[in-house]
């Protein structure tokens, strides 16, 4: 039993899971993340500690475990168990590297059976893969490299009619190609085509940019034209009819590729349920893999199993790890915690200065034993024992949580009855400010009297107090003992140190001087508290002075901890937010472009196409153009975006306009929307050169081409990156798998470019 039901965001167990979903290399593993639960039997959170701190000693000293390619393929599995369904190419590369990295997880430890003995029994019960089946995974793998090759397409030999539809369509193309370099150089040494004009590809098909006076010196199809309407794209008519012929070989070659795949499917059906096991296994790896991580970031070990139940846990060292990775970043140093609870001493009062560490204290206490409990190694010194606890209770609240919950004295009432009437010997229970938030004589005894109750359960806890009564409560209840967060009364600094043993004080009167307080009110104070009272805590101060003195100047520091950590949540809120903020405004910016992209290429397309059927005849030409002109005074008069918007809030660099409609200057804002269209499309090239250049330039550059491909809904682009070492073919490949807008991306054909080049189809 876990209370109350905000357990894990009160301790800060949330942050952590996020933490271990960063870590991991796919929902795989993040959907084991979410799974994390608390338990209470011995044995499994032992396997889930030596799994973790096995897999923490792979990280750190070997270096041939796999860990890439983690893809998850189980709802694809269970999508193709359907008869005659089958799995796409993308998938089936995906199939192919994931299955490897399974295989050489399972080869990895099966040589290191007696080295890692408890990641091995991952392997073990009758729903788990066996690390004996390895054939099954090679035998995968190979039939998956004859139909798909390294760059992830289907293979020319995966059958013969493929090989045969290939090398006919290979003979037609290069036909093409050169009856069209024919018609080319011809036109090109005619002067029909622009100065800089070269072969392009319209629809699919190669064709010949020619002047638009010139567009009947060439027969032939014409595909497309400029945006200015200045340049037409012809294809030649003695190349259509192979051209069709080259059409068909492409539905033949897709309808056997379907063919290749869906006998592929058909095979492996049979070993869906199997690798779906392996998924699973690849899952938990993966999943004990940022377990470890987060371990070593946090210096976490594996530790003793207490055989005594909840009845004793000793801690050496123990850290808070959220709070050690926050100091870590500032280079601050993180105090560690050193305690120990047994039968004699279950129940343990910190009391001290405010800003001294007690809150932190108990926090770490409640989080370093949850994470114990759900198979976390927890941050502690190696010979550190664990006690095992059936139910953890927690009453957290005050201006120092991590929430900033703040309770009231009735919240805190109820809390504390739910703790007596459930509590029992196997509980550890933890508060904050006992008794505070009511009249002190009152909430002390309360707070006195809740003690002895809890006590007499024999459970454990820790609790936070500055009521003198409670401290003197030690002394008289067997199983209770005092702790102090220590503190230098010379420098009226905290050290952030438990002391186990003694009570702490408050050091009111001294805090109060050291900040000018009246001198004849604080000598009215102490007249008015007492000489026993005042002795009392001399004598602690002494005691303090005597055995603890400030080692590093980093201590002095800690005050500040809590405002940092505060104005770097603030700005890390601020900056997402902004972040939000600016996609919004881009997403709502490219689809008022888009529309009016649209519109106005249609306008352009029908009054190019009436002109052209009009055979030049000028009093249909001078209405055209006048419809022309009706319609640019119609789109002007639609209300501008909004100004804030569209002028204000986006970047320059993501302003888009849209095409100049008519020779006269629009009479409002639309004007610089026209202009900066027309010149985007007028200077667009369909391909990108990113030969030589370097891995940073290259994603600035494709980022840059690739939004403006898509705002100006051009259909089809390619990416030159050369052959190489593959570098640049990769990052462009990985960029583009990013891009939801991209449909496909893929090589060239090889009288193309072939792999030098990545054509680009985007969705319509």
């Amino acid at each position: 039993m876990l209370y109350p039901p905000t357990f894990e965001q009160k301790l800060g167990f949330d942050v952590i899971r996020q933490i271990l979903g960063s870590y991991c290399l796919s929902s795989l593993g993040r959907a084991y993340v979410d799974k994390i639960a608390f338990s209470t039997h011995a044995p499994e959170i032992k396997i889930w500690h030596d799994q973790t701190a096995e897999l923490k000693q792979i990280l750190q000293f070997e270096e041939q475990f796999p860990s890439q390619d983690y893809y998850d393929l189980i709802p694809e599995l269970l999508r193709i168990r359907i008869p005659n369904t089958y799995i796409e190419t993308e998938q089936l590369s995906q199939l192919r590297l994931s299955v490897s990295t399974i295989d050489s997880l399972i080869r990895f430890l099966s040589e290191r059976k007696e080295k890692y003995p408890a990641l091995c029994c991952l392997a073990d019960g009758e729903d788990n893969f066996s690390l004996t089946a390895p054939p099954l995974l090679t035998d995968l793998i190979s039939r998956v490299d004859r139909i798909v090759d390294e760059k992830s397409e289907i293979r020319d030999s995966a059958s013969p009619e493929l090989n045969r539809i290939r090398k006919e369509k290979i003979s037609l193309l290069s036909s093409v190609e050169r009856r069209v370099l024919q018609s080319f150089k011809l036109a090109r040494q005619s002067g029909w085509t622009p100065d800089d004009a070269e072969i392009t590809i319209r629809n699919g098909r190669l064709v010949i940019p020619l002047i638009s006076a010139h567009k009947r010196k060439i027969q032939g199809f014409m595909h497309d034209a400029s945006a200015t309407g200045h340049t037409v794209f012809v294809e030649p008519a003695d190349i259509f009819e192979t051209n069709n012929e080259i059409r068909e070989l492409d539905y033949a070659e897709r309808r056997e590729i379907v063919r290749i795949l869906i006998a592929f499917t058909t095979s492996i059906r049979p070993d869906i349920d199997l690798l779906i096991q392996a998924y699973k296994l690849l899952g938990q790896i993966d999943f004990i893999r940022a377990k470890a991580r987060f371990a070593i970031s946090i210096g976490a070990t594996n530790l003793i199993h207490s055989s005594q139940g909840a009845k004793t846990f000793i801690w050496h060292q123990a850290v808070h790890p959220l709070l050690l990775r926050a100091h870590q970043k500032q280079n601050k140093q993180t105090i560690p915690l050193d305690i120990a609870l047994n039968h004699d001493q279950r129940i343990l009062i910190i009391s001290g200065p405010n800003a001294g560490g007690k809150s932190v204290c108990l926090k770490t206490v409640g989080l370093v034993q949850f994470m114990f409990q759900c198979g976390l190694l927890p941050p502690v010194r190696e010979d550190s024992e664990f006690a095992m606890f059936d139910k953890i209770f927690i009453d957290i609240g005050d201006e120092q949580s991590i929430d900033n919950d703040l309770s009231t004295y009735t919240s805190k009432l109820y809390n504390l009855k739910f703790f007596i009437e459930n509590i029992d010997a196997h509980s550890l229970f933890l508060i904050d400010e006992l008794g505070t938030g009511t009249d002190p004589s009152l909430g002390g005894a309360i707070a006195e009297a809740t003690l002895e109750a809890l006590n007499s359960k024999e459970a454990m806890g820790v609790v936070t107090t500055h009521y003198s009564n409670l401290k003197l409560l030690a002394g008289r209840e067997q199983g209770i003992v005092n702790g102090a967060m220590l503190y230098d009364i010379k420098k009226l600094k905290p050290l952030f140190q438990l002391k186990i043993g003694k009570p702490g004080s408050s050091f009111a009167l001294e805090i109060a001087h050291e900040i000018g307080f009246p001198e004849q009110v604080l000598k009215n104070a102490k007249e008015k508290t007492g000489k026993s009272q005042l002795d009392f805590d001399r004598e602690l101060q002494n005691l303090e002075v005597e055995k603890h003195e400030i080692t590093q100047k980093s201590t002095e520091l800690k005050v500040a901890d809590d405002f940092l950590a505060e104005l770097i949540n603030k700005y890390e809120k601020l900056n997402k937010d902004l972040e939000i903020k600016k996609k919004e405004i881009l997403d709502r910016a490219r689809d008022e472009a888009r529309q009016l992209l649209d519109n106005s290429n249609k306008i352009i397309e029908k009054t190019i196409k009436e002109i052209r059927e009009s055979q030049a005849d000028k009093i249909r030409t001078k209405e055209v153009r006048a419809e022309l002109s009706e319609m640019k005074e119609k789109i002007l008069k639609q209300d501008p975006p909004d100004k804030n918007n569209i002028e204000n809030n986006i970047p320059a660099a993501a302003k888009i306009t849209s095409n100049q409609i008519g020779s006269e200057a629009p009479p409002h804002r639309f004007q610089s929307y026209f202009n900066d269209l027309h010149e985007k499309l007028t200077n667009f090239s369909l391909t990108l050169d990113l030969r030589g250049k370097r891995v940073d330039e290259t994603i600035s550059l494709l980022q840059r081409f690739i939004d403006d491909a898509i705002l100006l809904s051009i259909p089809e682009v390619q990416i030159l990156h050369g052959k190489g070492n593959g570098i640049l073919r990769q990052v462009t490949r990985d960029y583009l798998r990013s891009q939801k807008e991209v449909k496909s991306a893929k090589d060239a054909p090889i009288e193309q470019g072939g792999a030098g080049i990545t054509v680009v189809h985007f969705r319509k």
